[in-house]
């Protein structure tokens, strides 16, 4: 029975608001974690080979020339073949799987980014002895200048293609080996200039091989402190741990999400959500869990494993959508043709209406798709159960049972909800 004081009677439009809808997400392959690992170790391969030609190129031609600075750029190079050797490595492994490692071999590409970095900072290190120790001499220009050029230009363009695709991929240890490539460029942009300045009878080559050896040291620095944060478990980017708890909030049965958790794991990301579910029965909460996992999964390709944890329970009032044909008439028999829809809320234990608004259905007239159009929106607005003339197998019906709304005819709307 209707209480008609302090009911709350509104009439509201939503056909211009925005609303955020799960089930507009287009299903992506679930095999992408693993086509991405495939690509990625392909262009882990391609960098191994031209770390060793850049290594060849670069250290011949500092021997023949006299350069220090050159020679140090070709012990960066050198080691940059372990470092993308690391890298093949753990790619390699992250794509298996074994009973051992529940949570998979992701980590692997950490353990290869962290390896990358070690080897950079011996090099760093090397090339600042020789800058210290090595003579103070000019070097050939006419045999080092044309090989650091062209070495440059290579370094350089991979280095950008191999940082793009690292994040394309969703590689760190792609990222890695990129951003040692562009170290390595600058270093060599350095012993470009030094070899310039040789033209003019200047001797930078030892001020150039210390240069070297700093942006090195930056570049492995900056390695093992990411590896050392992934290792360590650090959690996701709070927009994205932001994102996820909003998709899971925007269910219909949803109630508000208790906890989220969250790890990264070689670029990779492991959630797992406790969620409060407005349910009748632990089967279905479960069965919504079970959606919820497979909706993040779908909308963020960089979770690789989802853990939803349900717990069912029921707020002292549910929520109750019926169809009409406008504001106080009818009930209108087409769930998706109804112009408006009568939402209430219902004391549970007293079955008194304690509130009530009219919404405009903003989908109404569509010529196409408006079951599908009507279904999206009427979840949106997260009810309990939604009154009908009949029970229908249509579009917008099939999405409120999927999503665990129950529908209840018309002729007996004061029917009580399941224990």
């Amino acid at each position: 029975m209707e209480k008609n004081d302090p009911i709350k009677n509104r009439v509201t439009d939503f056909s211009q608001k925005p609303v955020l809808d799960p089930s507009k997400i287009e299903p992506d392959d679930f095999d992408t974690n693993r086509k991405d690992l495939k690509r990625a170790r392909k262009r882990a391969v391609f960098s191994v080979c031209l770390n060793l030609i850049l290594a060849f190129g670069k250290g011949l031609a500092g021997i023949l020339a006299g350069s220090s600075a050159l020679l140090g750029d070709a012990i960066h190079s050198a080691t940059d073949i372990i470092g993308s050797a690391a890298t093949f490595f753990g790619l390699w492994l992250a794509g298996k799987q074994h009973p051992s490692f529940p949570y998979g071999l992701y980590k692997a590409e950490t353990v290869a980014t962290l390896v990358t970095s070690v080897a950079v900072i011996v090099a760093g290190y090397e090339i600042a002895r020789r800058a210290l120790l090595g003579p103070d001499t000019l070097p050939d220009v006419k045999v080092a200048l044309p090989v650091a050029v062209a070495s440059l230009v290579v370094t350089l363009a991979f280095g950008l293609y191999q940082l793009r695709s690292g994040k394309k991929l969703h590689s760190i240890a792609l990222e890695a080996d990129a951003r040692d490539y562009l170290a390595d460029g600058l270093s060599t942009a350095v012993v470009v200039v030094s070899l310039i300045g040789a033209t003019f009878g200047l001797r930078l080559d030892r001020w150039a091989a210390g240069a070297v050896s700093a942006f090195v040291f930056w570049s492995g620095g900056q390695l093992l402190l990411r590896a050392v944060r992934d290792l360590m478990d650090e959690a996701i980017d709070r927009e994205t741990e932001r994102e996820i708890i909003g998709l899971a909030e925007s269910h219909a049965r949803v109630e508000n999400v208790l906890k989220c958790l969250s790890r990264t794991a070689g670029g990779r990301f492991i959630v797992d959500l406790d969620v409060v579910i407005r349910s009748h029965s632990q089967e279905l909460a479960d069965k919504i869990a079970h959606q919820l996992e497979n909706e993040i999964k779908r909308h963020f390709p960089r979770v690789v494993m989802v853990s939803v944890k349900p717990h069912s329970r029921q707020s002292d009032h549910f929520r109750r959508l019926t169809p009409v044909k406008k504001p106080g008439g009818p009930i209108e028999p087409h769930l998706a043709r109804a112009p408006w829809f009568l939402i209430e809320s219902v004391d549970r234990r007293s079955r008194e209406i304690i509130g009530q608004e009219y919404v405009q259905n903003p989908h109404w007239q569509e010529e196409t798709k408006k079951g599908l159009l009507v279904g999206r929106w009427l979840l949106s607005l997260k009810p309990d159960r939604v009154v009908v003339s009949e029970i229908k197998e249509g579009t917008a019906a099939v999405l409120l049972k999927e999503a665990g709304v129950e529908l209840i005819l018309a002729k007996n709307p004061a029917d009580t909800e399941k224990p």
